[in-house]
């Protein structure tokens, strides 16, 4: 799989200025406070898996290892979630994070 799913590069084409205005977003609220990249990656994973959106797992594991995040603490951001979420999400998302991982 490349940096994005296919998916995504349709809603860059097809989208390209609300996908412009959508990335400018992040990076927007990225810069707002004293958050790191790796740690930003890492919330925004854990609110990705607890809304089970498979897509935004897989970006944000990516962009997780990219900003310097280990495997471990990737999975440990996703088990810390089984109190609040439940253990089937958790176990989806780990799965989820495990395809970007093995690749």
């Amino acid at each position: 799989m490349g940096r994005y799913s296919d998916n995504y590069q349709w809603l860059l084409q097809k989208f390209s200025t609300v996908m412009d205005k959508h990335q400018d977003l992040g990076r927007a609220v990225r810069k707002a406070g004293p958050i790191d990249a790796k740690n930003s990656q890492l919330i925004q994973l854990s609110a990705a898996a607890a809304i089970r959106a498979e897509g935004s797992v897989h970006s944000h594991v990516k962009r997780a290892l990219d900003a310097g995040a280990t495997p471990d603490e990737i999975y440990h951001a996703i088990i810390l979630l089984t109190s609040t979420i439940g253990f089937p999400a958790v176990a989806a998302a780990l799965s989820w994070a495990k395809d970007i991982i093995a690749e």
